[in-house]
């Protein structure tokens, strides 16, 4: 026969209890307070998390996670070019986690047209390029054709860029670059598609196009790039980033090339502080939010104590120690705790669910860069979330419990005779 869990009983049966009692108003309220509060901290970290991600996503698409270029002139448009070098493309397909390896070249210019004149950055890049991020972005016209065997002069540019300049598709452009020693160059491009990615900052200065044009530009020979763009399928972003620099520095370069790699984070690092201090707002939240959870289990587990204080003086009569009557009430609140956090979720992870499939909450896209609040329900971060709630909570229970000790057999029986 299965032995009976004396505290485990007592608890249960205490919290089956109805009534319009104080006790179970305040019991209602404590579970109301702990579910509004992980809702709101799982809406909280999610909004956070979905920014991270998507904003990080946008940046990628420009630049990739990681880029490999030459010490000298990286911080530049008039960058000095690196050799294509196949070790070193060997050595960071061994790189775990490694997705792409791609090769780019820029070069530094201005736009005009009859409306306006704009600083632009022509980056040019060659076959197997990966254009996903672009081809999402796409609103008009066409990707480049830098699969051919003939070099193009065709090139995509941002719906705000093209609004400026008064410009569609299939118009030409006229570019000039600067030449070190020359008069400036001129060239016409045509514009074989739009784009639009929210970005707005980066929108209005990036222009792709064929990376044999921009080698023609900077009088470059045909295995001389800019750079390497390597992706990464996901983990830790700074392990990736080692695992890179490793393999650079274990491979040789011609001609006395030193290269180095630069992380997302060295080339925007406003955004990333930004992304930072979101990080101290979600601390705050979550502190406020436990500070005022913690209040009302208090209070709640306070009154249920008082009106228990008859049932607390027969068991103490019973022999039953101030441990095991702790024990009840601490598995008391933790019913509390629980029914709070399974509301709580159903409710926070609905709404992020909710927003996720049908994007109700709008944003203005000129200032946040995203035109819906975005989500990113991360299982990890949540289990931590719950799992760090329900122990910080039950454990800080223990001190209300601890009044418990201070009442003796006879007062409160005599104090449940009076009431």
């Amino acid at each position: 026969m299965a032995k009976l869990d004396t505290g485990f009983f007592i608890a249960r049966r205490i919290s089956g209890r109805s009534g319009r009692s104080r006790g179970n108003i305040m019991v209602g309220t404590a579970t109301a307070t702990v579910a509004i509060g992980i809702a709101v901290m799982i809406v909280a970290l999610a909004v956070i998390s979905g920014f991270k991600r998507e904003l990080t996503s946008k940046i990628k698409g420009f630049g990739a996670q990681v880029q490999i270029v030459n010490l000298d002139g990286n911080t530049s448009f008039e960058t000095t070019p690196i050799r294509i070098n196949p070790d070193l493309e060997e050595r960071l397909l061994g790189v775990p986690g490694i997705s792409t390896i791609q090769t780019y070249a820029i070069k530094g210019g201005i736009v005009r047209s009859d409306q306006a004149m704009q600083g632009i950055v022509l980056k040019g890049v060659g076959p197997g390029y990966d254009w996903s991020f672009f081809a999402a972005s796409l609103v008009e016209g066409t990707l480049p054709d830098v699969e051919s065997e003939n070099r193009t002069k065709q090139v995509i540019i941002s719906r705000a860029l093209a609004s400026a300049l008064g410009a569609g598709t299939d118009d030409r452009l006229e570019m000039l670059f600067l030449r070190a020693g020359r008069p400036p160059g001129r060239d016409r491009y045509r514009i074989s598609g739009i784009y639009d990615t929210g970005f707005e900052d980066l929108d209005m200065v990036t222009v792709m196009g064929d990376i044999r044009d921009v080698q023609r530009l900077g009088g470059w020979e045909p295995d001389q790039v800019t750079g390497y763009e390597v992706n990464s399928s996901g983990g830790s972003r700074e392990k990736f980033y080692e695992e890179v620099y490793r393999a650079i520095y274990e491979t040789e370069t011609d001609q006395g090339e030193i290269l180095m790699a630069l992380d997302i984070t060295e080339r925007y690092p406003n955004l990333f502080d930004w992304f930072k201090a979101h990080n101290v707002n979600a601390a705050v939240i979550i502190v406020i939010m436990l500070l005022v959870s913690l209040l009302n289990m208090v209070a709640a587990m306070l009154i249920i104590l008082l009106e228990r204080t008859g049932m607390i003086g027969v068991l103490k009569a019973l022999g039953m120690d101030n441990r095991g009557l702790q024990r009840i009430f601490l598995i008391r609140s933790g019913f509390i705790l629980g029914k709070g956090l399974l509301l709580g979720n159903i409710f926070g992870v609905g709404i992020c669910l909710l927003q996720k499939y049908t994007g109700f909450l709008k944003l203005d896209k000129a200032g946040y860069f995203l035109s819906e609040v975005p989500v990113n329900l991360g299982f990890w971060w949540w289990l931590a979330l719950n799992a760090g709630a329900f122990l910080v909570l039950a454990a800080l229970m223990a001190i209300p419990t601890r009044i418990i000790s201070r009442l003796s057999p006879e007062a409160t029986l005599k104090l449940s005779q009076e009431r």
